[in-house]
């Protein structure tokens, strides 16, 4: 007979204190705040003051909220079109065709994993807007053309296909790297041409990879928050946030009019994610030989498309750079220059990084007045220091929060994989999976709004500074599948004997995790801790939502300042001082990157022998700087 657990002991305790924890987290953060957000919009009142659970669903089919459902819809189907063509030509272009300059082509097009968002609509806006680099060109050379093209469907469409590659860059370029060439060349000794080999034998390998970044890139479409709010395209994310800011004395149940859009991208995330998860249990797999070869890539043999492919890859090289370039080269011009977007190379500054000056602006009653400090840097500016040590702060706490929620998790899951609790929990830390993120922030908003809620002490949440462990809950609720996935992957890696054998030389659970397990997932926390850091660190979406000024996030700030600059002589470089922003992005999230996909992805073999060959240039270098007369010894 199995022994009864001993209620008392510190292991049963730990136990039911993690199933309490984890029930409070789902029920209390996950599921609470939708469903009351999913009952909000059944418990609107008539002008009588009467209960009317169906005036927002008359509202949507006699007003304009079809309208957002539909342009949201309208970018997810184009984005999938001009997403994949784009994403699947940057890396058969880099890893499978022979073109000249691969790696600098590559460099180029991974650009959009250094910034997004907020920071990469700006780097567009800066060429394209009616007084952009590129418009003025243009219209110079067109008087005809119109300043102002760069806005509403286009522009977002255009800027969202270069910003939405980046899964294709990692993932695809993943999926056709590890193609078995051994398939390719019997193919081509079977006298196939090189593009039916790829039709016929690479692109069916590439097919679940496609779409999985397919249903992705209908969701972000769909999801849309940045581009949409700053190029002016009315989707549904933007009304939600618009919405949420609203009150019944401006228009008619605003709030529950956000809860229907949210539901509505709640139902549409749910079913693809059903459809993505079906299509993964199918199971795709692909026949290849025991001794798989690596990748060869192949030369275009006609002359006139081996021309087209690199003109095509250097032009969508330029597109991507463009932005990045002007970005960082008007980060060292003076404010005048950046408003103007005129380049002068004879004048240099770091002002809009460091250090601050006075302003002089003319009145409307022909006197100068003065600002004091008006011109400042990025590092030297009160409000952009405060939206950065607020983000960072809220970043590394969500992130490590999730990162510790998923690895105790997880522990508990690969130890009753076989038990339906160890599956209920995974599902649960996979639910906000299956919503928008806006509809989370939004019910955490609405939800929290008051002082009625027991679980959180009857405090009110969205209250003053309140705020930022609000957000800070969102963040991390957000990040838990994402984590889940990643870290649960690296408890594959843990060899059951080690486990085995210290339980066999008399070692407890909490000793064999810390001195065996966690040594061994530890730097693939630590890239999710990073991964999680960097998307929430330059996060706008989120943030946007909750709208409050105790919780006004990095990019928030950027882009407050940016909408009232040079207003009565504050704010007079706030571009300058978005510019030296996105710079500052572009080198936090190279660094992470480089540590995640760079130093984090080598094998121990690789490290050793860098490590070796790090040895061998010192000791050459010694030797060389040590070359010195030697002296003869005097007996």
């Amino acid at each position: 007979m199995k022994a009864r657990s001993n209620p008392l002991s510190p292991k049963y305790l730990v136990k039911v204190f993690g199933f309490a924890f984890f029930a409070y987290l789902f029920l209390g953060f996950m599921l609470m705040p939708c469903l009351n957000t999913l009952m909000s919009v059944f418990n609107t009142t008539n002008a009588a003051g009467e209960r009317d659970p169906w005036a927002v669903i008359r509202f949507f089919f006699a007003g304009n909220m079809s309208s957002f459902v539909w342009n949201s819809l309208k970018l997810a189907v184009c984005l999938v079109i001009t997403v994949n063509v784009v994403g699947v030509s940057i890396v058969l272009l880099t890893e499978y065709f022979d073109i000249k300059g691969a790696r600098i082509l590559r460099l180029g097009y991974m650009t959009t994993l250094i910034y997004s968002g907020v920071a990469l609509v700006t780097g567009y806006l800066f060429l394209y807007d009616s007084n952009g680099i590129i418009t003025t060109l243009l219209t110079d050379a067109f008087p005809g053309m119109n300043p102002s093209w760069f806005s509403g469907f286009n522009a977002v469409l255009f800027t969202m296909t270069f910003a939405c590659t980046s899964n294709h860059a990692l993932f695809l370029r993943n999926a056709i790297r590890g193609i078995d060439y051994n398939t390719v060349e019997a193919a081509r000794n079977m006298g196939a041409k090189p593009f039916k080999v790829l039709w016929k034998v690479v692109f069916p390998t590439l097919v679940p990879t496609m779409f999985s970044l397919t249903v992705m890139t209908f969701i972000t479409g769909l999801c849309a928050m940045s581009a949409p709010t700053l190029l002016g395209y009315d989707s549904i994310n933007p009304e939600i946030v618009r919405l949420a800011g609203s009150s019944s004395a401006d228009e008619a149940f605003p709030q529950a009019r956000a809860a229907l859009l949210s539901i509505i991208l709640a139902m549409f995330t749910i079913v693809l994610l059903t459809i993505l998860s079906s299509y993964e249990r199918k199971g795709h797999y692909l026949s290849v030989s025991k001794t798989k070869a690596k990748l060869q890539k192949q030369k275009i043999t006609n002359p006139a498309a081996n021309v087209l492919a690199h003109i095509y890859a250097y032009v969508l090289f330029v597109i991507y750079m463009i932005p990045v370039v002007m970005i960082v080269i008007f980060s060292f011009q003076t404010y005048g220059a950046i408003r103007m977007k005129k380049l002068d190379l004879s004048q240099w500054t770091l002002i809009n990084f460091f250090g601050s000056e006075d302003y002089q602006y003319l009145t409307n009653r022909g006197t100068y007045k003065t600002r004091k400090g008006s011109i400042s840097g990025l590092f030297a500016n009160e409000a952009t220091l405060g939206g950065i040590r607020i983000s960072f702060i809220m970043s590394a706490i969500a992130a490590a929060l999730a990162c510790v929620i998923v690895v105790a998790a997880c522990s508990y899951i690969f130890k009753n994989r076989n038990k339906k609790s160890g599956v209920a929990l995974e599902y649960a830390l996979l639910f906000p999976w299956l919503l928008p993120t806006i509809l989370i922030c939004y019910s955490y908003r609405t939800y929290f709004n008051s002082e009625d809620v027991w679980y959180v002490g009857y405090n009110n949440l969205y209250y003053a500074e309140n705020v930022r462990l609000l957000i800070i809950l969102a963040y991390t609720v957000v990040k838990l599948p994402f984590s889940l996935r990643m870290i649960k992957a690296a408890f594959y890696a843990i060899d059951e004997e080690l486990e085995d054998a210290a339980r066999n030389m008399g070692a407890s659970g909490a000793f064999t995790f810390f001195k065996v397990k966690l040594p061994i997932i530890l730097p693939s926390v630590l890239a999710v801790f990073a991964l999680n850091f960097n998307a929430l660190f330059t996060e706008y979406d989120m943030s946007a939502t909750f709208a409050s000024s105790y919780g006004t996030s990095y990019a928030m700030v950027i882009q407050s300042m940016c909408a009232e600059e040079g207003l009565y002589g504050y704010n007079v470089n706030a571009s300058g001082r978005r510019c030296a922003s996105t710079v500052f992005i572009m080198i936090v999230s190279g660094i992470i990157l480089y540590l995640v996909y760079g130093v984090g992805a080598r094998d121990l073999g690789e490290r050793l022998e860098l490590k070796d060959k790090r040895r061998k240039r010192l000791e050459r270098l010694k030797a060389r700087f040590s070359r010195q007369p030697v002296k003869e010894e005097v007996s």
